[in-house]
């Protein structure tokens, strides 16, 4: 199963692509826009539950 081998070490290979990619999207901050909606969001569900907004859990 000589045939297997190419196969197999492109899709290792491509595996390692993946991960790289995806660690350095995990890594990589938030854009300022979202991180407002995300904010916005937050404050919204606060308001409906009747909590305040006070940041102590953030």
């Amino acid at each position: 199963m000589s045939n297997d081998t190419p196969s197999e070490k492109a899709r290792q290979q491509i595996d390692a692509n993946l991960r790289r990619v995806f660690q350095a999207q995990e890594q990589a901050e938030l854009p300022d826009r979202l991180k407002a909606l995300l904010d916005d969001l937050k404050a919204q569900d606060t308001a409906a539950d009747g909590t305040p907004n006070d940041g102590a859990n953030e």
